[in-house]
């Protein structure tokens, strides 16, 4: 009888030494605190975990208030040893030294006697430095970014578990824990641990699995918030998670302006699947009754892409004070925002952020000008 994709989780976990957690280039909060929660289980069962993303570094803060005790990388380098060994059965070696001279590395040693035979040496590439991988919340390899561009190898050399909850999931891992009905990946971690060991989730585990259960559901008032998702977050409660200060770090903290534009903006979200673009307009009464400026923008941006972790473009329109048309785009993909900045005549790329004016013809909208402009710069016009 074959074995459920978290029973062989957990037969994948007792193996394990040096797991690598690996994040999407833009992880949401849920996958964050999920990576966190992982982490610190792997660590409390005796493994020695490291989680990476591409610039995950300027990522980790949206999750400060959790405990962060983590080897966290932007980037994977050192990832293989290779070993050059030397016979000494006939010529035992009695120094060695290296050293750098201009673009050579040297490795200088001394025999015991006479010369060295090149005979007694041998070059042996050695394992991968990890021996497990835990993608969590990227629905494919593409998702990492530069990560899976520089490491193509990693997705060949070691066990893949790739743990999600999005509809457009590859299945790209040996082990797939893709659960569609699971309100967030924190959740399917939940369900994990306790097949692993219950009695390793103490209070750092529970309230970093409960801030990625809030941060999918917005504290259980989104759709995708299930009677298990609430069951799971009352026994993670019992195991000491502090669903108040949870609640303060990811919300209350923020400031209330950019709450209300985000909340002014939700209602008027828009998905077009063909693109997989979410969008919004913004209109001057919007940043009238929400004190919010322009400036705000790109801040609503990065909320909509943490949210909506499914899509791969996110854009706010608005309009200045000419009436003329400005559109504020960001990816979940570095290439591909630099990609659109190329195809979109006059736009600027600044960091993660591409601003262009839209040209909108008679008759049209700006969001089908939006649309338009989009699917000629992606080559779908």
């Amino acid at each position: 009888m074959s074995l459920t994709p978290i029973e062989q989780f957990a037969e994948l976990v007792k193996k394990t030494e040096n797991p690598i957690i690996l994040l999407p280039t833009y992880p949401g909060k849920d996958a964050l605190a999920s990576a966190f929660a992982l982490g610190d289980f792997l660590k409390k069962i005796g493994k020695t975990p490291t989680i990476a993303g591409h610039e995950l570094s300027s990522h980790v803060g949206e999750v400060a208030f959790l405990e962060q005790s983590h080897t966290i990388l932007d980037s994977l380098s050192g990832t293989h040893d290779f070993v050059l060994a030397f016979n000494t059965k006939y010529n035992k070696i009695l120094d060695m030294k290296s050293s750098q001279e201009g673009d050579e590395f040297r490795i200088s040693i001394t025999p015991e006697r006479g010369s060295i035979d090149p005979r007694d040496f041998s070059f042996i590439p050695a394992q991968f430095k990890y021996d497990a991988a835990f993608v969590i919340g990227a629905s494919d390899k593409e998702a990492l970014g530069k990560l899976y561009e520089d490491n193509p190898d990693i997705f060949y050399e070691i066990p893949i578990v790739d743990i999600d909850n999005k509809p457009d999931n590859e299945n790209f891992g040996q082990i797939n824990m893709v659960d569609l009905t699971a309100s967030s990946v924190g959740e399917i971690l939940f369900e994990a641990f306790s097949a692993v060991s219950g009695k390793a989730i103490d209070t750092t585990i529970a309230e970093a699995l409960l801030a990625a259960i809030i941060a999918s559901t917005d504290s259980f008032q989104n759709k995708s918030t299930t009677p298990k998702s609430l069951q799971t977050a009352s026994k993670l409660i019992e195991l000491g998670a502090d669903r108040e200060k949870i609640v303060v770090a990811l919300y209350k903290t923020q400031p209330f302006h950019l709450l209300k534009l985000w909340g002014r903006l939700m209602s008027n979200l828009k998905w077009e699947e063909s693109l997989g673009l979410a969008y919004v307009s913004v209109g001057i009464e919007d940043f009238v009754q929400s004190r919010s400026t322009m400036a705000d923008l790109p801040l609503i941006l990065d909320r909509i892409r943490s949210n909506f972790s499914s899509g791969d473009i996110f854009v706010v329109l608005y309009a200045d004070i000419d009436n003329s048309v400005h559109a504020i785009l960001k990816s979940s993909h570095p290439e591909q925002g630099t990609n659109l900045a190329k195809a979109i005549d006059g736009a600027e790329i600044h960091g993660d952020t591409v601003s262009f004016r839209l040209t909108v013809a008679e008759e049209a909208s700006a969001e089908e000008a939006l649309l338009a402009t989009l699917r000629t710069a992606l080559g779908k016009g």
